[in-house]
């Protein structure tokens, strides 16, 4: 164990905030590095070589960063490697994830597929809240709020009505043909992914 890698706990993400995350993973067209001291090498470099705001930037100290990179460490902590996985993947291939959210965002729009409760509000409704398993398109507007709250920082809180509004176009109101006024909430998400 090498003193700072328990310094401060792991970020926790929500599941909405995770899946969003996995769809850009999937987009990358080569493998970001796996080895720690690989994505401690990359972030080195687009730290633009500051051993100091790196080490920041994972909550360790300056140390640590110095022992990866020669090659004394090579296993981290579970706190560590998350935080390595986590911004490797988030600095890996940004051309590559910015033509994919902007060809969500304007064109094609991302798909959701999402085992959650949804309970409902609108006139004359008898269809009781119940879990379902939905899967279905989002329009490019949604696409893009939901994009644009992402990387605004939004918590999964922000996030959770604008999925239920996307979700609720396209699959409970189909476009705006039927039940108009019809307002789903999106509540104990047990899982989520998206595709962009």
């Amino acid at each position: 164990m090498t003193i700072d890698d328990s310094q401060q706990p792991a970020p926790r993400r929500g599941k909405i905030l995770e899946a969003l995350a996995r769809a850009e993973r999937k987009v990358f067209t080569r493998p970001a590095p796996k080895s720690a001291n690989a994505q401690m090498e990359f972030l080195y470099t687009r730290a633009k070589r500051s051993t100091k705001a790196l080490a920041e930037r994972l909550g360790v100290s300056t140390r640590t960063v110095q022992r990866y990179r020669a090659g004394q460490l090579t296993t981290p902590q579970k706190r560590l490697q998350a935080a390595l996985v986590e911004e490797t993947e988030s600095e890996w291939q940004p051309q590559v994830k910015a033509r994919a959210r902007e060809q969500a965002a304007t064109s094609t729009g991302m798909v959701v597929r999402v085992v959650a409760h949804f309970g409902f509000t609108a006139n004359g409704s008898s269809d009781d809240g119940r879990e379902r398993t939905i899967l279905t398109p989002i329009s490019p507007t949604y696409a893009a709020e939901i994009l644009r709250l992402q990387e605004a920082g939004a918590t999964e809180s922000e996030l959770h009505p604008v999925v239920a509004q996307a979700i609720t176009e396209s699959y409970f109101t189909v476009w705006g043909t039927r039940a108009k006024g019809l307002r789903a909430d999106l509540t104990d998400v047990r899982s989520i992914e998206f595709e962009l």
